[in-house]
């Protein structure tokens, strides 16, 4: 199902420096984002069978993760215990700084910089290949300023119950660890009153799609 917030995409400054590059001409950037458990990730993979581009930023902070300069900051920062050969002991981390708002945001301070600038990178190519429109797939993209730099946003959302359980089914977390870390974020509503247009997720893939469809004609990315 999907709801329009009857919103007309805006139009940010050329350059940003939440996506760190100077934007090609014609080029726009579409926030795709979500609460836990919502279905961002499908949607996201929707969008790239549609053609789009999507740009992934837990894939960046994954490539980024295995940086020396990166692995030391965390190491002196947070601790030793949580980089491994690979990057990030993740399941470690993600507990640390879930539980400890202070240390999440000493991560936060780390990463995210660096996590834009590789997406504006990647949006700057993606512009150069005279692509319309790029997708920047941001989980925080509300909780920090990121979502004022897009010419639209697109929230994909869920009922918590339903979200809770799709989360516990995944990663085999209780349901406490999983609302912990779902009220760690801002709360649903509030993302739904700043997205451009929302997506509801409660039915199965089919529809997710169908309504992915219903918000880029809306949006005017396809017809």
């Amino acid at each position: 199902m999907f709801y329009s917030k009857a919103v007309t995409p805006s139009t940010p400054p050329a350059h940003s420096s939440e996506t760190g590059t100077q934007l090609e001409t014609g080029t726009r950037m579409l926030g795709l984002t979500g609460s836990i458990g919502a279905g961002k990730s499908t949607a996201a993979n929707i969008l790239r069978k549609h053609g789009l581009t999507v740009l992934d930023a837990d894939a960046a902070a994954h490539t980024l993760s295995r940086s020396l300069e990166v692995q030391t900051e965390v190491a002196r920062q947070l601790g030793p215990q949580y980089v491994t050969a690979d990057g990030f002991d993740r399941a470690a981390l993600a507990a640390l700084v879930f539980a400890d708002p202070a240390k999440r945001d000493v991560l936060n301070a780390i990463l995210h910089p660096r996590v834009r600038a590789l997406l504006g990178q990647q949006t700057a190519e993606a512009a150069a290949r005279g692509e319309a429109w790029v997708v920047q797939d941001v989980p925080l993209l509300f909780e920090g300023d990121g979502w004022r730099q897009m010419h639209a946003t697109l929230l994909i959302d869920a009922p918590l119950e339903l979200r809770t359980l799709r989360v516990m089914k995944r990663s085999g977390l209780d349901r406490e660890t999983v609302l912990a870390r779902d009220a760690a974020q801002m709360p649903a509503e509030q993302k739904r009153r700043l997205a451009t247009v929302v997506v509801d997720n409660s039915g199965d893939e089919a529809q997710l799609e169908a309504g992915l469809l219903e918000a880029l004609r809306e949006l005017g990315i396809r017809e």
